[in-house]
């Protein structure tokens, strides 16, 4: 059972930006600041990055007491659907990946999103931070432009006429443009792992290119056996946690389409919600790496694949749990590297695979 939590300032959802302006910070700034809940709440002003949207939806059902199943009812309403924004992310000026995730708390995502990638191992290493919106024809336009290489041979008019492509196409998406600045050591591993990577929101391997890149040695963030087992959590505290995710995970009560990662520091809980699964492990994250956390167990509400358990690993966090199954990839690389695996979290049951 977990006993020990240290008691820190909560996560300011308040610092994510909705507006097409571009806010700056440093790393002291990220470091020092209050932070305010991980979670949503309705009252929030309307400055605040939106998480779901309205569409008109039509309904067609059977009322439990009604037989005729030839004419089933419809009604039309409004349905909250979850945003599920492209986020760039530029390192030192170089476009580096697109992720599909939620656009809020994209500094937790982009640190998380680092520390997994290998580019970073501490917090201290992201020097400054940028994100900004894409709203109108000159966003689009300035960010398109700095994305076309200018030493290429290319006709100016074939520039256009692709800038103008890119310009219809992108009109369908909710763009952010996540800027950072790297210290030079982090530069000279980015240039030797510089990839172009399309995340789709459900895998968060897709785009990459070679087999070590996607399986790779993680010996030296090995856990001993006998530490994770000091810390298994009872099943009695994961029960605790799991009601508690329940209630507060407001943007899947409201659209049904996110995920979230969750961890207790004493009494209080720490809730990341993203359309994609990793990228919400990826936000916890980063939040640990900026606080400088020590997180004993980790609650995923979907399940333990592959992805999932190798940034488990990487943070060295001893447990890592879900409400649905692990893969059975997941299990092996588990118990290669020491991590504690349980899954099938439900109203009076757990299931431990490894670290017991």
């Amino acid at each position: 059972m977990i006993t020990e939590h240290t008691k820190v300032l909560e996560d300011n959802l308040l610092e994510t930006v909705a507006s097409s302006a571009s806010v700056s910070h440093t790393v002291s700034d990220i470091i020092d600041k209050s932070q305010a809940p991980a979670f949503i709440d309705a009252s929030l002003p309307s400055s605040v990055t939106p998480l779901s949207h309205t569409h008109l939806a039509q309904k067609h059902y059977y009322p439990s007491n009604y037989y005729d199943h030839y004419h089933p009812y419809i009604e039309n309403k409004p349905a909250s659907l979850a945003v599920e924004a492209a986020v760039a992310i530029v390192i030192n000026g170089v476009h580096y990946a697109v992720l599909m995730a939620s656009p809020y708390q994209l500094e937790y995502l982009a640190v998380g999103f680092l520390f997994s990638e290998g580019l970073i191992e501490y917090s201290h290493e992201l020097l400054d931070w940028e994100v900004t919106q894409l709203t109108d024809t000159t966003n689009y336009e300035g960010f398109i432009q700095g994305s076309i290489d200018k030493n290429s041979e290319t006709e100016i008019f074939e520039q256009s006429e692709i800038l103008e492509q890119s310009l219809a196409q992108l009109q369908d998406y909710d763009v952010y443009i996540v800027e950072l600045v790297l210290n030079q050591r982090c530069h000279q591993r980015i240039q030797a792992q510089k990839r172009q990577l399309a995340g789709r929101t459900g895998c968060g391997m897709c785009g990459m290119t070679g087999l070590t890149q996607a399986l790779p040695d993680l010996s030296a963030y090995h856990q001993k056996r006998q530490y994770v087992k000091d810390f298994v959590p009872h099943l009695s505290y994961l029960l605790s946690i799991r009601q508690r995710v329940d209630t507060m995970q407001h943007t899947h009560q409201l659209t049904g389409a996110v995920h979230a990662a969750a961890t207790m520091q004493g009494d209080d809980l720490y809730l990341f919600e993203d359309v994609g699964r990793h990228n919400a492990l990826d936000k916890l994250i980063g939040w640990q790496l900026r606080n400088k956390m020590e997180v004993e167990c980790v609650l995923m509400t979907s399940r333990l694949s592959i992805e999932l358990v190798q940034k488990s690993i990487r943070s060295r966090i001893p447990w890592l749990v879900g409400m649905s199954a692990p893969t059975s990839t997941a299990v092996r690389v588990a118990e290669r590297y020491g991590l504690g695996l349980a899954g099938f979290l439900r109203d009076n049951r757990v299931t431990y695979y490894s670290g017991i």
